[in-house]
């Protein structure tokens, strides 16, 4: 493979790492929001990698390329372009419906007194973690609000309001699951924000994981969030 041919192939890849992170939102459907300096860093050290390589051969051997290795190097970078063209898109239903590990953790106690106002604004996370936490129920008798996309129940006989949360990237990506009781399922994988109350546990907090609810006053379609992860 000619220096030209490798230095067009860093180039792509860092074309492609730049467009994704530094020019726009994309990369938030793979990474956390914290990656966003290394992808640019990397996607820019890629680009001049690139550079430096072919205007070294251009410089050291004109006209002498390789035209062979050439075509070769062209199809190391077609994962660049599929990226480019076909974006995969943030972890959705799907991903969400075959998690068969345990639920993603959250933060049962230490949360702050909700602020005062007829609707509260609140993660997933955060709903769930307060409804598991033993030192009051914060959430008795407060409207809130969660934003979330709609996934089937598997009986058929409701759906869930979910959100992915990842630690490092969407491969480590575990959901976040609330019930939604008294309201239609929207079609599976769009954006909602389901306005409504706690369903409080009967019996107290449960010893083994339950998927908490919330009985729904108002469902709303809403636009994918840049960053759809918790």
């Amino acid at each position: 493979m000619s220096r030209q041919a490798q230095g067009a192939v860093l180039l792509i890849l860092g074309a492609t790492v730049l467009s994704g992170s530094a020019f726009s939102t994309t990369y938030l459907n793979y990474v956390r929001p914290g990656f966003r300096p290394l992808l640019v860093a990397a996607g820019a050290v890629l680009v001049l990698l690139g550079l430096l390589s072919v205007v070294t051969d251009v410089l050291d051997r004109p006209g002498a390329a390789d035209h062979r290795g050439t075509r070769v190097a062209w199809l190391l970078a077609v994962p660049a372009f599929v990226i480019v063209l076909i974006a995969p898109p943030a972890l959705g239903a799907f991903a969400a419906r075959r998690d068969d590990g345990p639920p993603a953790p959250v933060r049962a106690e230490g949360y702050r007194a909700l602020a005062g106002g007829e609707v509260t604004e609140l993660t997933l996370g955060e709903f769930i973690g307060r409804a598991y936490a033993r030192t009051g129920p914060s959430l008795a008798g407060r409207k809130v609000r969660l934003v979330g996309f709609a996934v089937r129940a598997g009986d058929g006989g409701g759906w869930y309001l979910t959100r992915m949360r990842i630690g490092c990237c969407a491969a480590d990506a575990l959901a976040l699951e609330v019930v939604v009781q008294g309201a239609a399922a929207p079609p599976e994988d769009a954006w909602v924000a389901v306005t409504g109350t706690w369903v409080a546990w009967q019996d107290g907090v449960p010893d083994n994981y339950v998927v908490p609810a919330l009985a729904a006053t108002a469902v709303t379609a809403v636009g994918r969030p840049a960053e759809p992860y918790e």
